[in-house]
């Protein structure tokens, strides 16, 4: 039978030895706060309430238990693992709100690690890049005081249970029957917040599978990425259906579901797609729409565009790095193949892109740096998006005696900050963009508006009206009977304007003058209009580009002008 002696009586103090023990008691008790919140400390944005810190760790009791049972060394050496354990885990969670915050999804180490990069350069555009740099520090000292800090706060608790044994004993015992009465009855200080709480034990076991699924997906994306048919169908054979078409695929950064439906914002939307469509049916267009369900969430908007020209499902930085390695045929490919002129505007670039002709095979890649613009910039956009279109026409659809173009035109104005935003001017006026000097003083900067969630909501809501404007009168006033536009959104807005519950499609539009290219996805069940109504068709991304080809390429006889019609009508609105 183990018996314990009784705590020793401290010995009678002076003033400076007051002020010691004062200190290391503070010094004890933020220890323990430590270790309690990083146990406790949720890694949901909906759960990060009081009550969720008020909760009773499992983990800890256990842990307790574990140092009294120790001695010496052995004691050391678990504090010291427990309490690396535990900032590993805290900076876990930290990661799995921002990520959940961002993308929609809990951070997975597998394949996420390649993302730094890019959220640095978003932060800086988003806030500045002083206030960038310093949040990225504190992010780092954080991280270190985390590794560094809650194994130290580990030992002096492990210090403190054996130097009073006695009633650290009585402690775990009378805390592990409260913790056990309140697991068997259930009891919670709210919805979703038991007093009894095992979340950190089942948020490593959770993690711990989840990293096992990550690593046999990315084994199976890597045999499935080499396997495309495609590869072997005669250029003769592909698009068919488009020979002569401009065709160009725009993408409106940030479009989802929530721009079109129940949202504060979804009306102004609504109505200028609606306006918009009927616009361009009394210009002879006509428009057909939909839902594309995209891999991503909140941003990282290079996996969709590979999502939807590659045919495969791309939803994260890991299978992007092996499909861009990869001799996959991508739509931009198979255009070439056909013989059209392939090109890439990808405003927001600032540096080279190898994979635009290693893997998409482009024959011309625009970005900041070559179409000319002199006018500031607008957040994270680099140059309004009326100018990237006025710019690719000027450079690429206005030449004369030109192969028939497919581009795909990135679309940024509607990008994360949505603040400041420019206003549409008169095509002629545009040049240089010097047109649009002063504007971005005269918007509300990205800092005001991300001080209340009411007004991001509100500005993302306007980003997404003037880029559809810019689209829509573009086609209106420079479309022609050639012209072949599929708009697209490439993800859905970060959680502040989406929501916690959001799915995540986005609308999708295929915009022509000529009626046989309408008619060619007539079997789609695809809406009429601009605007996609919630009942409308929804498809994967990845499935656009097989279903786009085989619409496309050659068709049986009969097919394409369907029951009762006899002649095609020469424009969408005659």
């Amino acid at each position: 039978m183990t018996t314990y002696r009784r705590d020793p009586e401290p010995p009678p103090a002076d003033g400076r030895s007051t002020g010691r023990a004062v200190a290391a008691g503070t010094l004890t008790a933020l220890a323990g706060l430590a270790v309690w919140a990083a146990l406790v400390f949720p890694g949901r944005l909906d759960a990060l309430t009081p009550a969720a810190f008020l909760r009773l760790p499992a983990e800890g009791l256990a842990l307790l238990g574990l140092v009294l049972a120790l001695r010496g060394r052995a004691r050391q050496l678990v504090a010291v693992l427990a309490g690396v354990a535990l900032g590993v885990l805290l900076m876990w969670k930290v990661l799995d709100l921002g990520f959940v915050a961002a993308l929609g999804r809990p951070f997975s180490p597998v394949v996420d690690r390649g993302y730094f990069d890019s959220a640095a350069d978003l932060l800086g555009d988003s806030i500045g890049q002083r206030a960038a740099v310093l949040t990225l520090i504190a992010g780092g000292m954080l991280a270190v005081a985390a590794l560094v800090g809650m194994p130290l706060a580990v030992l002096r608790l492990a210090r403190l249970v054996n130097r009073r044994r006695v009633l650290a004993v009585r402690t775990v015992t009378v805390l592990g029957l409260v913790w056990l009465n309140c697991a068997v009855l259930g009891v919670q200080l709210a919805p979703g917040a038991p007093i009894a709480s095992t979340d950190a034990a089942s948020l490593a076991w959770s993690r711990a599978g989840q990293v096992r699924a990550d690593l046999r997906d990315e084994r199976a994306f890597a045999e499935a990425v080499t396997g495309d048919p495609l590869r072997d169908t005669p250029a003769d054979q592909l698009l068919t259906g488009l020979r002569g078409k401009d065709v160009l695929i725009a993408f409106v950064e940030s479009y989802g579901r929530v721009a079109v439906q129940d949202s504060t914002f979804s009306p102004g939307v609504a109505a200028v797609l609606d306006a918009g469509t009927s616009r361009l049916n009394a210009a002879g267009f006509c428009s057909r729409s939909a839902f594309l369900t995209a891999p991503t969430f909140g941003g990282i908007s290079w996996l969709a565009h590979a999502t939807l020209q590659s045919g495969m499902w791309v939803d994260n930085q890991l299978r992007y790095d092996r499909l861009v390695a990869s001799d996959r045929v991508t739509l931009s490919q198979a255009f070439q193949r056909a013989g059209w002129r392939t090109v890439s505007d990808a405003p927001s670039n600032e540096q080279d892109w190898p994979e635009a002709t290693s893997f998409y095979h482009y024959d011309k890649t625009y970005d900041a740096r070559n179409v000319g613009y002199a006018g500031p910039k607008f957040g994270y956009a680099t140059m309004p998006d009326q100018y990237t279109l006025a710019a690719f026409r000027r450079l690429e659809l206005a030449p004369a005696g030109r192969a028939p173009v497919m581009a795909e035109i990135d679309l940024v104005s509607s990008h994360t900050p949505w603040a400041p935003l420019p206003r549409l001017v008169d095509w002629d006026a545009v040049g240089d963009g010097s047109v649009f000097a002063g504007m971005p003083d005269q918007n509300a900067s990205a800092a005001e508006v991300w001080r209340n969630p009411a007004r991001v909501r509100a500005a993302y809501g306007r980003s997404i009206e003037y880029s559809l404007s810019t689209l829509i009168s573009f086609v209106q006033t420079y479309g022609g009977d050639d012209l072949v536009l599929i708009v697209l959104g490439d993800h859905q807005p970060a959680t502040i304007v989406s929501g916690s519950t959001a799915g995540r499609d986005v609308p999708v539009t295929v915009i022509a003058r000529d009626p046989a290219v309408l008619g060619r996805i007539s079997r789609w069940g695809w809406q009429d209009g601009l605007r996609p109504r919630p009942d409308a068709p929804v498809w994967p991304m990845d499935a656009f580009r097989d279903r786009f080809l085989a619409a496309y390429g050659p068709q049986p006889v009969g097919v394409l002008a369907g029951p009762g019609s006899a002649e095609p009508r020469r424009t969408c609105g005659g």
